[in-house]
Formats: structure tokens, C-alpha cells, sequence
């Protein structure tokens, strides 16, 4: 009875373990069905989030490590099983333990399910995020097709102008070469047809000359004959007492004297008369062909006004549009009443000073190129040219056309100018050569070799001198071949200007100053410098004053330096006549005006 009454309560001992290890298994399944639920929610939503190794890592937590159980956990339950094995008193504990893993499954469970509605909100912003990018993609694409579009008709586009452009440039480079042909063409007929002129004017002034010999030879034997004619002839002498004779008084002895009749001029007056008109007629001969040694209305040297002391320029007093053009040159005549201007236009023009005003007197024609400066003789009469057409060209005021061409530099000539008569001149170009002329002749005399490029030159009594491209100033003797002096500047020589009385010279260079050598010591005695001056070109022009008072020029800004030589300091700047660069100035020799011309085809009169 006591055996089975043990083993009944054995058997009630092993059921209650038994049911307490199935409610647990029952447990645990229902926990493993709630996260298998949660399990394929994150598979879910790691498949729409392209997060395939998180959702490994989690299936395999959640069946190995079920969420919310860490490791102290399984060992409290391993532990807590041995306990509910080996005793019934650790029922509670187990319960407890049971409870507290229910909460924190919960409370993993609501964790999990706060982060799985944020992660589908944060999953919805990005479709729609994602959605946007999609139509902005579409939108560009559709941009980028229309631009791609509109590059190949642009790229079409282009190409049909580089051949057009292609085709212009062979067009240009063949009509530049014909006009290069044409244009050399056009020098040699021009040279040709002078040395025809010139052998006509000879073969017409030696035909004249030996007809006049021949008049001459004629006269001369006719009178001659005459002469001759006239000695042989009888003349009868009547001694007569009346009006035609003369009785001589008696002699004081109070004899009579005899009668001393003397020749009739009855029977020789027209032979005289007629010698006479002969002579006349040799005399009004030579006086008619024009063979005396000298011409006055050629060889009169206007009378030049003498400057005691030069007023400097201080307003506008006229303003003229001088040429088509840009004006490169201006210069006064030697007696201050006339006014040349130069241009690219090619033409110079002729402006009577009257008053304060300018006046259109003449229009010089015939340049072959753009004049880049221009010199009047010391008489006044003639005008001389520098061109770039490779020559320099001689007028006479009052003549449209030009009187001679000096031909011989082969690149731009940039500055002519005579020495002390009119029949000699001195030309600078840019072909590193400066020669010396003969004008009666129309010859070169002299060609002096330089190293650079010259852009202007000046000549005293012996001595010429020239400036250069290379940043030097040379002189040279006129007497002998030779180089004498080098002085170096600090920037491109653009013009040079010699003192009336030949003691100092003055340069404008590129590095924006203006330099007085002494020629006397060859050294750099001033140096002007201001604020706003800067040189516009290599072919700008800055003169003294006639009295050697002021050195004068213009910048780049149509403005008008003003430079005192005896405090060396800036004197004055005159703004606003020029709208652009102004190229040259010129000082009347009266020192009363000033004239200035640039870029802007106006010639500036001021007083």
C-alpha cells in the first residue's frame, strides 16, 4: 500500500513537471510565432530597403536570440530550469523570471514596432524623395536632348563659317598679294613716268636752250652786220650858218676862229635806234626765258617772327574736323600764319591762323599712304612728307600736286625733315635706315645703316640725330659715316625735338617721361614725369616752346601736359578738347598758339 501510494505521488511529482515544461514549450512557440510575425514584417521592409544582410543577421537572431533575451537571460533560465527540476519551490521564481521576460519581450516588441513605423515613414519620404529625383531626371534628360540638339546645329553652324572664314582669308591673301603686285606695279609706272617727265623736261629744256643759242647766234650776226653796214656808210656834212651849225667864237688875238661843224645825228639816228632794240631784245630775252641765276619768287625767305617769350596755352581758341580720319601730324609754318595737318586719309591740308580761328585754305593731294609727319622749309613754300608707303613726298604751297617723290626706303618711312636750306632733307624708317637727300637733284646722297627701327630724326648744322625703337638716341656726323654718341633711354624713343638754339634736344619715350639732353655735355639734364601722362603710341609728338620756356605733349587720355624747364614741375594740363589719344602738338613760332590733333579727326587750336 505504502509502494503505491509513492509511487502515486512520484507520478503526481512528474506530471506537474511535465505540464510545467509543456506550458513552457507552449510559451515559447507562442513567442516564436509573434516574432516570426515580426521577422517577415522586417523582411518586408528590408526587401523594399535593399538590406539583405541586415535581414540575414536578424533571421538568425531571432531564432537563435529571440529579441529583448541577452545572454544573462538564458543563463537565468538554464539556471531556473535545474532549479524547477530539483525542487517545486522555485515555482515563483520561475513565474517572476517568466513575467520579467514577458515584459521585456513587450517592451522589444513595442521597440520594434515604433521602428518599423519610423522606418516606413522615413521609407515613404524617400519613394517620394526618390520619386522627384525620378522627374527631375526626366526633365533634365529632356534638357540635355534639346541642348545636345541645339550644340550639333551650333557645331554646323560653326563649321559653315571656318569654311566661309577659309574661304574670305585665301580671297584676302590673294587680292593682298594682287594689290602688293599692283601697288609695286603702281611705284614702278609712277617712278617710270617721273624719270619720263624728268627726261622730257630735260630734252624740252635743252631743245629751248639750243633754239635760244641759235635766236642768239642769229641777233648777235645781224647786229653784227649792221655794225658793219654802218661804218662803211658816207655821211655829208653841210657847213652851213643856220640852226644845224654852231660858229665857235673868236679867238681872244681877235682873229676868226674857223668854223668847226660837227656830225648830224639826221643821218644815224635810226641805225642807234635800231642797236638799240636790238640790245632791248637780247635783254628782254633772257629776262623772258627765265635764265637768271636766281628766281625771287622761289629763293624769298618769308621774313620769321621772333619769339621773346611764349604764352603758354590756357583755353580753346578753335576747334576744326580736320581730315576723314585719324591725324598723325601738325605742324606751324615758319611765319606762323599757316597751319598743315596730316592723316591717314592721306591728304594734307592747309589752315590760314587768322585771329584765333582756323581757315581752309588748301587741300595737298597725290600722298601714297598715310602721312606720319610733316616739315615746312625754312622759306615757308614747300611742305615735306613722310609717308607710309615707303617714300617721303614734297609739296609746294600753293600746287594740289607733289613736286617730288624720294623713293628708297623699303619699309614705312616715319620722319622727314630739312636741314637748314630747302634743297636738303634727312628721312628716318622703320627699315633701320636713315638717309640724307639731295632735292634739286631728287637724289639720295647718303644712307646711314642703324641697328632698330627709327621712329624720328632732327638735324642741327652738322649733325643729325635719330631715335630708335631699341630705347637709344644716336648722333651722327654729316661729315663722316660714323655713329658719334649713344645715349640710352629708359623706353621706346616716339619723337624728338630740337631747340631753336640747338643746345638741347627733347625726348618722349614710352616709359611715360620726357627727357632734355644737353648736347653740349651729351647727358640727361630733366626728366618730367606726372601723374595721368602716359604716351598713347610710338608715334607721339612732344615739342618745346619757341623760347625754350615749356616743354609740351599729349597723353593717351586726350589730356595736355604742360612742363616748365626752369622749376622743372608740371605747369598746367589742358582736359577735354580730345575725346581720344592725342598723337601730335605743334608751338607756332610766334609763340602765341599751340595746335593738337589725335585719334578723333579734329585739329585743336589753342591760345
Amino acid at each position: 500500500m505504502a509502494s503505491s501510494e509513492a509511487s502515486a505521488v512520484g507520478r503526481r511529482r512528474v506530471g506537474w513537471k511535465r505540464h510545467i515544461l509543456r506550458q513552457l514549450q507552449q510559451r515559447d512557440r507562442a513567442q516564436k510565432a509573434r516574432f516570426l510575425e515580426l521577422v517577415q514584417a522586417y523582411n518586408k521592409l528590408l526587401e523594399k530597403s535593399s538590406l539583405d544582410n541586415f535581414t540575414a543577421k536578424l533571421q538568425a537572431k531571432s531564432v537563435d536570440n529571440p529579441p529583448g533575451l541577452s545572454s544573462s537571460t538564458h543563463q537565468t533560465c538554464s539556471h531556473a530550469w535545474s532549479a524547477v527540476s530539483d525542487s517545486a519551490e522555485t515555482v515563483e521564481i520561475v513565474k517572476r523570471i517568466h513575467e520579467g521576460h514577458v515584459r521585456q519581450l513587450e517592451s522589444a516588441n513595442g521597440e520594434l514596432a515604433f521602428k518599423i513605423y519610423e522606418w516606413n515613414r522615413v521609407l515613404r519620404a524617400k519613394e517620394a524623395a526618390l520619386e522627384e529625383q525620378r522627374d527631375r531626371l526626366a526633365s533634365l534628360s529632356g534638357q540635355l536632348s534639346d541642348l545636345e540638339t541645339e550644340r550639333r546645329q551650333l557645331q554646323a553652324w560653326a563649321e559653315g563659317l571656318s569654311h566661309a572664314n577659309a574661304a574670305l582669308k585665301e580671297e584676302y591673301v590673294a587680292l593682298h598679294h594682287r594689290h602688293g603686285c599692283q601697288e609695286g606695279d603702281f611705284r614702278r609706272a609712277a617712278e617710270k613716268g617721273l624719270e619720263l617727265l624728268q627726261f622730257l623736261l630735260r630734252g624740252k629744256a635743252e631743245a629751248a636752250q639750243q633754239a635760244n643759242e641759235r635766236i642768239e647766234r642769229a641777233k648777235r650776226a645781224r647786229f653784227a652786220r649792221e655794225l658793219k653796214e654802218a661804218a662803211k656808210a658816207t655821211v655829208n656834212i653841210q657847213e652851213e650858218q643856220d640852226m644845224g651849225s654852231t660858229s665857235l667864237p673868236e679867238e681872244e688875238n681877235g682873229g676868226k676862229l674857223r668854223n668847226r661843224p660837227f656830225r648830224s645825228a639826221s643821218a644815224s639816228s635810226m641805225s642807234l635806234s635800231r642797236y638799240m632794240n636790238v640790245f632791248r631784245g637780247l635783254f628782254d630775252f633772257r629776262l623772258k626765258r627765265g635764265n637768271s641765276v636766281s628766281n625771287l619768287s622761289v629763293d624769298r625767305y618769308c621774313c620769321i617772327p621772333l619769339c621773346v617769350a611764349a604764352c603758354p596755352p590756357s583755353q580753346v581758341s578753335d576747334v576744326q574736323e580736320a581730315h576723314a580720319s585719324e591725324v598723325n601730324a601738325v605742324k606751324f609754318s615758319p611765319n606762323a600764319s599757316l597751319l598743315a595737318t596730316g592723316g591717314t586719309d592721306r591728304r594734307i591740308r592747309l589752315w590760314n591762323v587768322v585771329g584765333g580761328r582756323l581757315e581752309n585754305m588748301q587741300t595737298l593731294q597725290g600722298a601714297n599712304g598715310s602721312i606720319t609727319s610733316l616739315e615746312f622749309d625754312p622759306s615757308g613754300c614747300h611742305v615735306l612728307a613722310a609717308t607710309y608707303n615707303n617714300a617721303a613726298q614734297l609739296w609746294k604751297v600753293g600746287e594740289c600736286q607733289f613736286k617730288e617723290i624720294l623713293t628708297g626706303h623699303t619699309d614705312k618711312v616715319t620722319a622727314a625733315r630739312f636741314r637748314s636750306t630747302r634743297h636738303q632733307a634727312v628721312t628716318g624708317s622703320r627699315d633701320r635706315t636713315v638717309k640724307e637727300w639731295d632735292l634739286g637733284k631728287g637724289t639720295c646722297c647718303r644712307t646711314i645703316n642703324v641697328h632698330s627701327y627709327c621712329n624720328d630724326v632732327v638735324c642741327g648744322d652738322t649733325v643729325v640725330v635719330s631715335g630708335h625703337h631699341d630705347k637709344t638716341i644716336r648722333f651722327w656726323d654729316s661729315r663722316a659715316p660714323r655713329c658719334t654718341q649713344v645715349i640710352p633711354v629708359e623706353g621706346t624713343v616716339t619723337s624728338l625735338s630740337l631747340s631753336p638754339d640747338q643746345m638741347h634736344l627733347l625726348s618722349c619715350s614710352r616709359d611715360n617721361a620726357l627727357k632734355v639732353i644737353d648736347l653740349r655735355m651729351h647727358n640727361i639734364r630733366q626728366v618730367f614725369r606726372a601723374d595721368g601722362f602716359k604716351c598713347g603710341s610710338d608715334a607721339t609728338k612732344a615739342v618745346f616752346s619757341p623760347d625754350k620756356s615749356y616743354a609740351l605733349v599729349g597723353s593717351a587720355d586726350g589730356t595736355l601736359f604742360l612742363w616748365s624747364m626752369a622749376s622743372g614741375k608740371l605747369e598746367a594740363t589742358l582736359p577735354g578738347a580730345h575725346r581720344s589719344a592725342v598723337n601730335a602738338v605743334a608751338w607756332s613760332p610766334s609763340g602765341a598758339y599751340v595746335g593738337s590733333v589725335g585719334r578723333c579727326r579734329n585739329v585743336v587750336l589753342w591760345r
